[in-house]
């Protein structure tokens, strides 16, 4: 007979099948997306009407993109790369107007 806690636990862990159970979700995380989003929505518009909601002006967003690009630009690999990527875009489209002119730019010299 089990009559000690630990009796019911060993019992059942020791078929070898052990799972670790997760706790029930609660409260926010137990709704479904439709029911948090409402939430979340109310609270926002409840937010705009008090007026403590934040509202990016021009020269904030500004600011924010440009400390955005300082911070990639500092990663040279990648800025190369966006430019090796830029290069070869713009002589592919180089060629094809080319071609679609229908001539060879080097040949029509020497003729």
């Amino acid at each position: 007979m089990a009559t000690s806690k630990d009796g019911g636990r060993s019992a059942a862990s020791s078929g070898g099948n052990e799972q670790k159970s997760q706790p029930a979700k609660r409260g926010f995380a137990a709704m479904d997306q439709n029911q948090q989003r409402q939430i979340a929505s109310k609270g926002g518009q409840a937010a705009h009407q008090k007026g403590t909601a934040h509202e990016f002006d021009s020269e904030e967003a500004r600011r924010a993109g440009q400390k955005g690009g300082e911070v990639v630009s500092r990663n040279r690999a990648h800025m190369a790369d966006i430019g090796r990527k830029g290069g070869e875009s713009r002589q592919s489209a180089n060629r094809a107007a080319a071609a679609a002119k229908g001539g060879n730019r080097q040949g029509s010299k020497g003729e």
